[in-house]
């Protein structure tokens, strides 16, 4: 019967899930493979229902699965806030799995980590960098906790709350002939040519949602999937990239390239994200409190 299922259970089915295979899986949870199959058969066998599709050798969460997963991650999160209540002190416990865009995990959360870690004290944070589009993913899949993007997303599943703010900035090669222009009108950008990030990215979104519209005719001669190698592309002359100027500042301030003025509102805003279903534990609410809460402007005044 259901009410005979384990928390072990429940860590085995949600760890196949993040892994969707029974070996990657028991590495992950350190049993052999065939206690982690056991575990997921009785599990399958007491609810009566099959929680995966085997396809290939893999196991592809299943419309069953998907609706044990938020009630699964809450159970074993809230078995973890048991042993809060027995700490000295009360300091938070657990893993935090934050997941943040390029921007952001490079420029961003670093400090915003430093200034978290000994206000609560809690040390143990993992910090997945990918593409916004990816960390929506890994949102969904419950494979992280929170997430932290450049640009606002419309996915059903999950929650937007805005929490800062950073500026985007043109970037050009050192010795382009509109670094001499005090302000640079849209216009005069006709024809001109783009490194833009990949597809999923945030910083790509901005672009083609505020500047691309505003220039009749532009041409994409690279896509890119790191902003260091953008910017090395710019300074080598091969084209305009618009950037977070958090991201661009050290390049800048180098010489390495110039920036332009447009008349363009170049500020975005910063999003933090989580599933809607997602069972909130104090350490993800106090997480999420202090980035509402966060002052960036400490970065600004070091560049």
């Amino acid at each position: 019967m259901a009410n005979s299922i384990s928390l072990k259970q429940l860590r085995v089915f949600v760890t196949v899930t993040q892994h969707q295979t029974l070996t990657t899986a028991a590495d992950a949870l350190f049993l052999s493979k065939a206690a982690v199959s056991m575990s997921l058969a009785e599990l399958e066998k007491q609810l009566g229902h099959a929680l995966f599709d085997r396809i290939n050798n893999r196991l592809i969460l299943n419309q069953e699965g998907k609706k044990l997963l938020p009630l699964a991650d809450e159970l074993l999160n809230r078995a973890g806030d048991i042993d809060l209540l027995f700490q000295e002190g009360h300091d938070l416990t657990g893993l935090l799995r934050i997941g943040a865009s390029d921007t952001i995990g490079n420029q961003v959360a670093p400090f915003l980590l430093s200034q978290f870690r000994p206000s609560q004290p809690h040390n143990t944070q993992q910090l997945f960098i990918s593409n916004s589009a990816q960390i929506c993913q890994k949102l969904v899949d419950y494979q992280l906790d929170i997430g932290l993007i450049e640009g606002k997303t419309l996915h059903s599943e999950l929650e937007s709350i805005p929490f800062s703010e950073d500026e985007m900035c043109i970037i050009v090669h050192a010795n382009h002939p509109l670094t001499q222009r005090p302000q640079v009108a849209l216009a005069e950008l006709e024809a001109s040519h783009w490194i833009l990030r990949e597809p999923g990215s945030g910083t790509r979104e901005f672009f083609l949602r505020a500047v691309a519209p505003r220039i009749e005719i532009w041409h994409e001669v690279f896509e890119l999937n790191t902003t260091e190698a953008i910017i090395n592309s710019v300074s080598a002359g091969l084209g305009l990239a618009c950037l977070s100027k958090l991201s661009a500042q050290a390049a800048l301030n180098d010489g390495r390239v110039a920036q332009i003025s447009v008349s363009l509102d170049m500020r975005r805003r910063f999003w933090l994200l989580v599933h809607k279903e997602k069972y909130q534990s104090p350490l993800l609410k106090n997480f999420m409190s202090f980035c509402k809460q966060w002052d960036i402007s400490a970065i600004r005044s070091q560049n």
